[in-house]
């Protein structure tokens, strides 16, 4: 963590507060929750689900949003129990060989359970004195006054409401003044958990929990994402595949381990071993949602954030830490505008987030295309060149959310306004302002990338230098040797170059 950054002790706020209403208690809300704290303002969140179970599988939060976490107070939690390998491994489908290390904080940075990362998100917030309401679902919205009813016919009054809601939000029917329906991006994972016991003694799969690692192990349109954290104690995998069937988007949709290894009954048995071993999984269908024009109501005092505004694809690790840079920029641009400017707040928040996760939504794509693609050269006997299957994150991680905020508000917020003078109090929707390049991943120099390999070398001996010998991988079965000896998956991709696709 850099040494100029500055721990808050206190709210900053004094005097007249805003009142802020967030709907959805996950790890958006949660981190919007204490973002607002710290500005200094009175904060109530109300969340639909009566209790939250531990489901899922792992999660990654970057520096991005860790430097803001330090010193939301909040970081230290997720230390204790995310993932202290310093590299991740890019293997071949069916030997496990290694194709590529990488530093992991330039891939997701600490790795955890989702279950564990939010609970220790929502213990701070407690901590904090926020009031969180389980089990208190929002009836219906007033973005004029604004309020929320609660299913009670409570009314809530506020400053601004921000919906946290998730996936499935209803502020965003709010926001568009219509319903966003998704649609199958052609692409489904097979999530699983289990106790890193379950797997220790086989013989086959057990040198996968000997200590904390990140593998990931690559195919023709198949990967699979294997995460120990904790000295081995959590296990989880994830494998995500082509796939158009039309179930419910949701987290906790029950899935079969069987399918999940049929699809990759030839790969390398140390990590289909494994799988077979895990007693249960979740099928997640990935759907796809058009960039919304606006995050922002006609009053601007309705608000979406994190997943309700801008899903991303596991692929790009950025999902919760892009929410959390969310709800620091939020929280600033409302300091700055004041109570009286509310709106004016909103549509600077928009301006400064928008063309970023266009950005990082975009890298998860990136990587699965490049993930699902590198192998079909190595039948035409081509080696793969590592930095080829390395997801290119290392971009993001600079960024400071709220020394941004700070630094560009007023020369955005005054243009904004010049905007609304211009054009009879009507906002520019933000993806008009973007050029042709507003998808693209950014890319760091060929010397950086020099540097980087270097950095992760060095990291990866000293781990195995440390504990337990990493896993090196299979002799090559000779009848496997191309991605092409992989059984093709059934489906079709329908994401395209705009596409932006639900985490």
């Amino acid at each position: 963590m850099p040494a100029a950054i500055e721990t808050a002790h206190e709210p900053r706020l004094k005097g007249d507060k805003f009142k802020v209403v967030i709907v959805g208690a996950g790890l958006g809300g949660l981190a919007a929750a204490m973002a607002m704290h710290y500005a200094g303002y009175e904060v109530i969140v109300y969340e639909k689900i009566k209790k939250f179970l531990r489901l899922g599988d792992s999660l990654g939060v970057g520096e991005n949003a860790l430097r803001l976490l330090e010193r939301w107070g909040a970081a230290d939690k997720l230390r204790k129990i995310g993932n202290k390998s310093p590299v991740m491994h890019v293997r071949r489908w069916d030997t496990g060989e290694i194709i590529a290390t990488q530093r992991l904080m330039d891939m997701a940075g600490y790795i955890g359970h989702r279950g564990d990362y939010h609970n220790a998100f929502f213990e701070r917030v407690e901590e904090l004195g926020v009031p969180i309401h389980m089990g208190t679902a929002v009836r219906s919205f007033d973005e004029n006054s604004p309020s929320v009813t609660l299913e009670s016919g409570e009314v809530v009054e506020c400053d601004i409401v921000i919906g946290a809601d998730g996936i499935k939000s209803m502020c965003r029917e709010v926001v568009l003044g219509f319903e966003d329906k998704p649609l199958s991006s052609g692409y489904a994972c097979y999530r699983a958990y289990t106790d890193g016991s379950t797997i220790r003694d086989d013989p086959t799969s057990g040198i996968l929990v000997n200590r904390d690692q990140m593998n990931i192990w690559i195919g023709a349109d198949v990967h699979i994402v294997q995460n120990t954290c904790r000295d081995g104690q959590d296990f989880n995998w994830i494998i995500t595949h082509k796939d158009d069937a039309d179930i419910p988007e949701s987290w906790s949709q029950p899935g079969d381990v069987n399918d999940a290894v049929s699809l990759v009954s030839h790969w390398d048995p140390t990590i289909v071993n494994a799988m077979k071993l895990t007693p249960s999984c979740l099928d997640w269908k990935i759907v796809y949602r058009e960039p919304l024009p606006t995050w922002v109501s006609k009053s601007g005092k309705v608000v979406l954030l994190g997943d309700s505004a801008h899903p991303h694809l596991p692929t790009s690790a950025q999902g919760a830490s892009q929410a959390v840079e969310d709800g620091a920029t939020l929280a600033i641009c409302l300091e700055l505008a004041g109570k009286d400017n509310v709106r004016l707040a909103s549509l600077v928040y928009e301006r400064l987030r928008y063309s970023r996760v266009l950005k990082t939504q975009k890298t998860g794509e990136d990587t699965r295309r490049r993930w699902h693609g590198a192998l079909r050269d190595m039948g035409a006997g081509k080696k793969i060149d590592p930095e080829q299957v390395k997801m290119q994150n290392e971009w993001i991680y600079d960024l400071d959310a709220e020394a941004d905020t700070r630094a560009r508000f007023h020369e955005v917020a005054a243009q904004i306004q010049a905007e609304l003078e211009a054009n009879n109090d009507v906002p520019v929707l933000p993806m008009s302002l973007l050029g042709p390049d507003k998808f693209d991943v950014p890319q760091i120099s060929d010397q950086r990338r020099r540097e980087v390999a270097e950095i992760a070398r060095q990291m990866y001996e000293d781990w195995e230098a440390s504990g337990p010998k990493v896993y090196k991988g299979r002799e090559r079965p000779d009848l496997q040797s191309d991605a092409s000896a992989v059984p093709p998956i059934k489906g079709h991709v329908a994401s395209s170059h705009n596409v932006v696709v639900s985490a």
